[in-house]
């Protein structure tokens, strides 16, 4: 698929939800328009590629590194530069709705996206597409409009619902719908895809959504929805409905051929993307869509693990460090531990692109993210030493095979405690790094520590922490204490405001815009 973007970046520009209107103002012979535009299968795909194109954007997992800078707004790492897209101002509980950053651009691209995919949807029956090809298309569409409104519903809760192609006039004063109303847009959209999309694809369309993708959307959806912050009553049934779309992810696995990938530190590296356990992934390719993922990692380093992160990994034993069997060594503090540790963050005393780490080579914290960087302890190649912004090409993993079987355990472990496949998921995902198996006879909260636990070190660096500690409304004593460095001394002191900070606020030029959109408590 990477080659698609290639080909079809400048078409899908046409396609913005906020038209540039000299596009439209005549109908030369040499250049597309609205009137001419819907004719043929290549402007149809130049379309659906501007909607995917979207997640490339600075507001959702492009820029330079905004899906990096996530982990920074959680108590895995820390943005100390003003320049990570307001996700410093967010670990700290200072974002306001003028604080901009990816309080606006989030929203902003979302609709774009969201846009597209209304005009997409509205006009590809014009092209007069066979209908299996355009059946799957559109099912595409539908599952990036889902996404898109999965991803305002998480962060700013309810939005408007927009099902047409942009019209600023019919939809500049819309109020917000409920955020139970979206949630259910969100799930019809799934469900349409579900039933358009192939369980795979070949050749130059890899990468594309798939029906695994679809149902793995819905089932992180239905987690989101059945987990404290929202399930306040813990309605099991939300659980019960959580834990079967999970499983309808496993049971596709062997048609799809989703299994977990054998290295856990290759996984994230471009020469195994699209590998067996990428259920879906962003395409970046420099020099058309690149990322700045290599920069930051490496140079910039501005989004430093903190000490929090290191300790939560176990011995490899399976022991924690705290506990006086585990062997811990407080002055060779990285021994022998959690394989997924030096796969995932770079330490003091470490090597990295050929050269020792020491206390001043990170200086933020000590640490510094190997994750989704094609470094690490080799010299690099001369043409590959110094990547510059926006020239890094790894794909980032929205999706992958391991976050589901955690998914699948977690909410089997709410809806059916002791049930069997709990152990069994957990375990192979540890198994895949030679960790210990979590022994059988635990209780129910017990495991609930270990599943959560388990998803902070699997999951560490992929912009999914700072979701699951507000999903599991744990956020207001995770992110309201100090943050340390390695040699444990505090970097500042953030704070989490349990009434405000659960949501984002609705950026203040999108109410500037339309009087009726109400903003979120307390802001």
């Amino acid at each position: 698929m990477k080659r698609i973007y290639i080909t079809t970046f400048l078409c899908s520009t046409l396609l913005l939800s906020s038209c540039n209107p000299d596009l439209l103002d005549t109908a030369p012979d040499n250049k597309y328009t609205e009137s001419n535009f819907w004719k043929t299968e290549a402007a149809a795909n130049a379309a659906l590629t501007g909607i995917y194109a979207m997640l490339t954007e600075d507001g959702l997992y492009g820029g330079d590194a905004t899906p990096l800078w996530e982990e920074g707004a959680s108590p895995n790492a820390f943005c100390y530069s003003a320049g990570t897209q307001g996700f410093d101002a967010v670990g700290r509980g200072q974002q306001s709705a003028s604080t901009g950053g990816i309080i606006s651009a989030r929203w902003k691209q979302a609709y774009q996206g969201i846009g597209r995919a209304n005009t997409f949807l509205e006009r590809i029956s014009e092209v007069g597409l066979g209908q299996e090809l355009q059946n799957r298309m559109e099912g595409e569409a539908y599952f990036l409009r889902a996404f898109y409104y999965f991803t305002l519903a998480t962060y700013y809760g309810g939005v408007p619902i927009v099902l047409s192609a942009p019209d600023p006039e019919s939809q500049k004063d819309l109020p917000r719908n409920s955020r139970e109303e979206v949630i259910q847009q969100v799930l019809t959209d799934i469900d349409l895809a579900v039933e358009k999309l192939p369980v795979k694809y070949t050749g130059a369309d890899v990468g594309r959504a798939t029906k695994g993708a679809a149902l793995a959307l819905k089932a992180r959806v239905l987690l989101y929805e059945a987990s404290p912050l929202l399930n306040t009553d813990n309605n099991i049934e939300k659980w019960q409905t959580a834990s079967v779309a999970a499983k309808a992810v496993i049971d596709l696995a062997s048609e799809a051929g989703y299994d977990l990938f054998d290295n856990y530190r290759n996984l994230f590296l471009p020469e195994n993307e699209n590998n067996r356990e990428v259920i879906f992934d962003v395409q970046f390719l420099f020099p058309d869509a690149g990322s700045s993922f290599d920069l930051i990692n490496s140079q910039y380093n501005s989004n430093a693990p903190l000490q929090s992160l290191a300790n939560a990994y176990e011995m490899k034993n399976g022991l924690q460090i705290s506990d006086p069997n585990a062997g811990y060594n407080p002055e060779r503090p990285y021994d022998n531990r959690d394989p997924r540790l030096y796969a995932t963050i770079v330490f003091p005393g470490d090597t990295f692109k050929g050269k020792p780490v020491t206390a001043s080579t990170f200086a933020q914290t000590g640490y510094a993210m190997k994750k989704y960087s094609i470094y690490d302890k080799e010299t690099p190649p001369s043409d590959k030493a110094d990547l510059k912004a926006n020239q890094s090409e790894t794909n980032f993993i929205i999706l992958r095979y391991a976050d589901i079987l955690l998914m699948y355990a977690e909410a089997l472990n709410e809806s059916n405690p002791g049930h069997n496949d709990i152990l069994t998921y957990i375990n192979e995902v540890r198994s895949r790094v030679d960790m210990p198996n979590i022994p059988s006879g635990l209780g129910q909260e017990v495991m609930r520590e270990i599943i959560r636990k388990e998803r902070r070190i699997e999951l560490a660096g992929e912009a999914l922490y700072y979701n699951d500690v507000r999903r599991w409304k744990t956020a207001e004593s995770a992110m309201n204490a100090p943050i340390e460095n390695w040699k444990n001394q505090v970097l500042e002191t953030r704070k989490f405001d349990a009434k405000r900070d659960y949501w984002w606020p609705i950026p203040q030029a999108e109410l500037d815009l339309n009087p009726n959109l109400e903003q979120n408590p307390n802001y």
